[in-house]
């Protein structure tokens, strides 16, 4: 299969600040970080937020309890209006293949924020590993933190 990629834009009723920090602050992070039927421990959380800085995290599901280890390493970070990490590549070093993520800030006026989500994910990768809807249900919990 050739490499895979995919968008999610997501508006959000909360400034640029306060959206870019959802993602680089732990306690923020477990609130929102996963898939429906998810939780994520606080402390299986580590957030190093600067280049080479180390992004790591675990999904445990709610039902039986099984642990989904994500890993990866920040390779940009300008606040509030860009964060680019590789996501699983624990070593950081590219002898696993990652997936690249691009997440953008724009302040779109009135208090409210647009995010741009882009993963690209060198193949070969199923189409049914589940990247696309897992993020997709992240970033509406993260709608609903950010409301709350």
């Amino acid at each position: 299969m050739s490499d895979r990629e995919f968008t999610i834009v997501r508006m959000f009723d909360a400034p640029r600040d306060l959206v870019f920090q959802a993602w680089l602050d732990p306690e923020q992070f477990a609130e929102w970080a996963g898939p429906h039927g998810f939780s994520t421990p606080l402390e299986q959380i580590l957030i190093e937020p600067w280049v080479d800085g180390r992004y790591e995290w675990v999904n445990v599901s709610d039902s039986d309890a099984s642990a989904y280890p994500s890993t990866g390493v920040i390779r940009e970070i300008i606040a509030p209006e860009r964060l680019v990490f590789a996501w699983g590549d624990p070593t950081g070093d590219g002898s696993a293949a990652a997936s690249m993520v691009t997440v953008t800030f724009t302040d779109t006026g009135d208090g409210t924020t647009t995010m741009h989500f882009h993963l690209h994910a060198p193949g070969p990768l199923s189409p049914q590993d589940g990247a696309e809807d897992g993020w997709g249900q992240s970033i509406e919990r993260l709608a609903r933190v950010l409301r709350d």
